[in-house]
């Protein structure tokens, strides 16, 4: 690929998903489903401009550095307040654990003919709401807590386990892992490793944050996180494939939690950054996206999305939240909003690669399948997300013009 090709693909790219931020600002429409339009538009099912592929290596080692980022703010940002929060998040994390991967099993290999390997390989892919998605969808709704906290824990749990567990079902598939055994080993050295490695990293930065003088924050601050985060991922992938998703999380967990009174500046740094990461990676792997992949699935792969929609994730949130005080809409919400995201689009891409290059068949089914998941996902429950939120009361924009509402009828005459 020349220069000038590369160039351009990243111009377009980053102009597309920049036009669809402005696009969602001026128009209130969910940025997430313009930036996947505008990668629609760019890529093989549009113009053609984008093809990521053409990247090589280099798409996996950018994806993997800009998604930590992604990663990286959510655990910094994470809370969960209130052990019931807690509690909730922890038991979703479980139910949807066992139910989600055994219905995602079975419906990808019943309703949309893969084989088994391969059904298990997107039932894991599938497992994790992406928090590229639902952050941005709970700030821009105003999702009244603790349900934006519950969302928000629950996919930045579930995206590394997914991502990890994913990685060893394709290495069983390709007979590079040999048993049960050696995959649950195997989650449990990238899960474990990563996690130790991240809590590590994330505790050194945090010292050093601590000793750079306060005039200094908006600049070598900014650049030593960077720094010690990129360095931290892929030392982290270099030693045990896809554990440095998990160790991004752990960093920003624990980076998020040093008593800082200077931490507001640059934890705003770190999310405007998130931000164009997540403005730049949507349309990019949004533009791997082909029809011809998707055509052959035909009503099956619908109908294996819309189970996973409207059965599976409800049951698993009605058993999850059993005996917890949740409301009727608060469940229904939790039930509704399950969108997929980057992380999902970024491991089918990279699999199917690996999947065509060892010649099994059935690579461009799955790919296609899990796309049509992040499209009917994204799509269905962005554009509703808001309206049905304001409806069942559990947006704060609502909330506040209920109090608007309520403080003019006491000022009329008559009013209490």
């Amino acid at each position: 690929m020349t220069p000038e090709r590369l160039g351009l693909l990243w111009g377009v790219t980053v102009f597309a998903g920049a036009t669809a931020q402005a696009l969602a600002w001026l128009t209130g429409l969910p940025g997430v489903v313009l930036l996947l339009s505008a990668g629609l538009v760019i890529g093989r099912s549009g113009f053609g401009l984008v093809e990521p592929l053409d990247l090589g290596a280099g798409l996996g080692t950018v994806v993997g550095l800009l998604v930590s980022l992604v990663l990286f703010d959510g655990g910094i940002n994470l809370r969960l307040p209130g052990d019931a929060t807690k509690q909730a998040v922890l038991r979703i994390v479980l139910v949807r654990l066992v139910l989600g991967l055994a219905a995602g099993l079975l419906a990808a290999h019943w309703l949309a003919g893969l084989n088994w390997s391969l059904a298990a390989v997107f039932s894991a892919i599938v497992l994790a709401t992406g928090p590229t998605v639902v952050t941005p969808l709970v700030r821009q709704i105003r999702l009244a807590p603790p349900l934006g906290d519950v969302l928000e824990g629950e996919g930045l749990i579930l995206e590394p386990i997914g991502a990890v567990l994913a990685l060893l079902l394709l290495e069983l598939a390709l007979g590079d892992l040999h048993g049960w055994r050696e995959l649950a080993l195997g989650l449990l050295q990238r899960l474990g490793g990563g996690v130790a490695i991240g809590a590590l990293c994330g505790w050194l930065l945090a010292e050093a944050l601590r000793r750079i003088p306060a005039q200094q924050a908006g600049a070598l601050r900014l650049q030593l996180t960077l720094g010690t985060l990129f360095l931290m991922f892929s030392g982290c992938e270099l030693l045990l494939p896809e554990s440095g998703l998990p160790a991004a999380v752990a960093a920003g967990v624990v980076v998020g939690r040093r008593p800082d009174i200077d931490a507001a500046e640059l934890d705003e740094l770190i999310r405007q950054l998130a931000q164009l990461a997540i403005t730049m990676l949507f349309p990019l792997l949004a533009a791997d996206v082909s029809w011809a992949e998707l055509s052959p699935l035909g009503w099956g792969g619908v109908a294996c999305v819309l189970s996973l929609m409207l059965l599976v994730r409800p049951v698993a949130i009605g058993l999850a939240t059993w005996g917890l005080d949740f409301t009727l809409p608060q469940r229904a919400l939790m039930s509704w909003l399950a969108p997929r995201g980057i992380v999902t689009a970024a491991v089918a891409s990279l699999f199917a690669i690996r999947l065509e290059q060892a010649g099994v068949v059935g690579a461009g089914r799955l790919q296609g399948l899990v796309f049509l998941t992040i499209l009917l996902t994204v799509g269905l429950q962005g554009l509703s997300a808001g309206p049905l939120a304001r409806w069942l009361g559990l947006s704060e924009a609502a909330g506040d013009a209920g109090a608007v509402v309520a403080a003019s009828v006491q000022q009329q005459p008559g009013g209490k």
